[in-house]
């Protein structure tokens, strides 16, 4: 393994003390923020409840049409929403289907092979969250993407806006990585130097994290992958470290642990953590599995890795090793599951609970501390398909599907389910976030606010 590093001085106690007092700020003014796609702690929980019931024509707070084709997941800092899309600027041809396949809603159902690809501009846009009407919007980038993204469940505009309250940054992966300030204004952009080789044209849509100044991003494909670490304020490069991975999809895990900060990156072949600072390789673990794509969490010291496709793995592994620590005694994996674990979605980590969900429609309840199942792959309703990850609000476990449907699941060690709420001619590959009661649906073509009638913002 290589790592590039560029010499420049970090004073980590003092972007430790800026990032507190920033989020401390954030907290006393009584602002609910969702800063990257897996919340403010990653772990897919708001902070407030949100309704229970809705429909087409009930509970809609408003309901915005977005351009082209995204699916990364909306981020939201004071009152205003930040997401990513991409618009086609010219007719394409429809490839051949790999099947049979069956439509929805206008997305081809034909397998994995890759999309067309024409000339495309790659947008961000920012929203105002109480009235959904646009701020403003930015043009990134326009180019003719290298491959395609798979025909169903991908598109270009995949990865997740970051923000620390001062800059938003996005990415559209092999076409560069851009940073605004919250008005709109272009602060840096960075090509990373790569046209990433997805395994089968699935796209790109590793998501990225944003920590004490540093901004991370995993470049994972099948030829050289790699990680980058920048210098938010300046796009310059903190470090790169060459990674002997295949594709993943997996959003490292930023974390701290005996006064070292680290970032945890899941992968096919091996766990890893660098440093925060300067990249070092501090331990490896062995591997889930191929299509390594739910997020990395964490729970007091265990670290929790999973994949869902061929041979499904979950993977407690516990903090404090060194070196290439697979075969270490005592062994660092506290414990394991090879049932129940997610292929697509996202775990959510709620009060010791570790929930994930299964593309075919089943959900799980694991106990972190021990792997005890309190539940194990029940059944959804209405032979659920789904790739969102789920979100917890209130008690309730939000679950996005395919069909439009959002199931909601009892929080707790009973499978329980709540209720259903439907939108019409929807498909949801976006999560579910919450933001001030407010829970927002980003379906095909639209996002949506949902929020109780009578609520501020209503």
């Amino acid at each position: 393994m290589k790592t590039l590093r560029v010499e420049q001085p970090i004073h980590a106690a003092g972007l430790l003390l800026s990032a507190f007092f920033l989020l401390s700020g954030a907290q006393a003014a009584g602002q609910d923020n969702w800063p990257t796609w897996r919340g403010p702690e990653g772990t897919g929980v708001a902070r407030s409840a949100v309704a229970t019931s809705w429909s087409d024509e009930e509970n809609v707070g408003w309901r915005t049409a977005i351009p082209g084709r995204g699916f990364s997941t909306p981020i939201v800092w004071d009152n205003r929403i930040y997401l990513t899309t991409a618009v086609p600027l010219e007719e394409a041809a429809e490839p051949e289907s790999e099947g049979p396949g069956r439509g929805r809603g206008g997305f081809g159902r034909g397998g994995p092979r890759g999309s067309a690809t024409v000339n495309t501009a790659f947008l961000i846009l920012c929203l105002d969250l109480n009235t959904g009407k646009e701020i403003w919007r930015k043009k990134a980038c326009e180019a003719k993407p290298h491959e395609g993204y798979h025909r169903t469940y991908g598109s270009h505009a995949s990865v997740s806006p970051v923000t620390d309250g001062s800059k938003v940054i996005c990415s559209f992966g092999s076409q560069g990585i851009y940073c605004y300030d919250m008005d709109g204004e272009l602060l840096w952009e960075r090509d990373p130097d790569v046209e990433l080789q997805m395994r089968r044209q699935f796209g790109e849509g590793a998501n990225p994290a944003l920590h004490s100044g540093i901004y991370v991003h995993v470049f994972d494909h099948e030829a050289d992958s790699f990680m980058l670490a920048l210098d938010s304020k300046t796009g310059e490069v903190k470090w790169q470290h060459e990674r002997d991975e295949p594709s993943t999809w997996s959003t490292p895990l930023v974390t701290e642990h005996d006064g070292a900060w680290q970032v945890i990156v899941a992968g096919t072949t091996r766990t890893r953590s660098y440093e925060l600072f300067g990249g070092e390789e501090l331990w490896q673990c062995g591997g889930i599995g191929v299509n390594a794509i739910p997020t990395v969490v964490r729970h007091d010291d265990l670290v929790f890795v999973m994949s869902g496709y061929r041979e499904p793995n979950l993977q407690a592994i516990r903090l404090g090793g060194k070196g290439d620590i697979t075969d270490a005694d005592p062994s660092p994996i506290a414990w394991s599951s090879n049932r129940g674990t997610s292929y697509t979605a996202s775990p959510v980590l709620h009060e010791g609970r570790y929930y994930c969900v299964q593309d075919g429609g089943k959900i799980s309840c694991f106990d972190a501390a021990s792997g005890k199942a309190f539940y194990l792959e029940e059944r959804l309703p209405r032979g659920t398909d789904l790739k969102a990850s789920p979100l917890a609000a209130g008690g309730v476990l939000y679950v996005a599907t395919e069909e439009g449907d959002v199931h909601m699941i009892a929080l707790g060690e009973e499978f329980k389910v709540l209720g259903t709420n439907s939108l019409t001619d929807q498909f949801f590959v976006s999560s579910p976030i919450a933001v001030d009661g407010k829970l927002l649906l980003r379906g095909q073509g639209d996002l949506f606010c949902i929020v109780e009638s009578g609520s501020d913002g209503d």
